[in-house]
């Protein structure tokens, strides 16, 4: 797809929340956990996303010392985190119920 940034930006805030409701995280460290799965994202993509669901309230953060420098910001699910955490993955399963669904019928038609 030429423009799937917008698809990836949604997928990418609830994978975010999974992550961190697994356990508490620094932004660098959410980057590198990502990566690990797979997503191919760094700092300019990743650290937006952390400060906007901060900013919407589903991210709570709390500053430690680093042992290489300044604090960090270590990131925990709020309990409105949890509620949208939940609803996105009620979400992404539908959607991908539905889009399986869909390229199932192409592969039943090209048999």
């Amino acid at each position: 797809m030429a423009n799937d940034t917008q698809i990836v930006k949604g997928i990418l805030e609830g994978c975010i929340l999974k992550i961190i409701s697994r356990e508490e995280l620094y932004g660098y460290k959410t980057v590198e956990k990502l990566n690990e799965i797979g997503f191919e994202v760094n700092e300019a993509t990743v650290y937006p996303i952390l400060s906007r669901l901060e900013n919407k309230g589903h991210l709570k953060v709390e500053k430690r010392p680093s042992p290489l420098g300044p604090m960090r910001k270590y990131y925990f699910l709020t309990q409105d985190g949890q509620v949208i955490l939940q609803e996105f993955q009620e979400t992404w399963q539908r959607m991908m119920k539905m889009v399986n669904e869909v390229m199932e019928v192409d592969d039943d038609n090209q048999k």
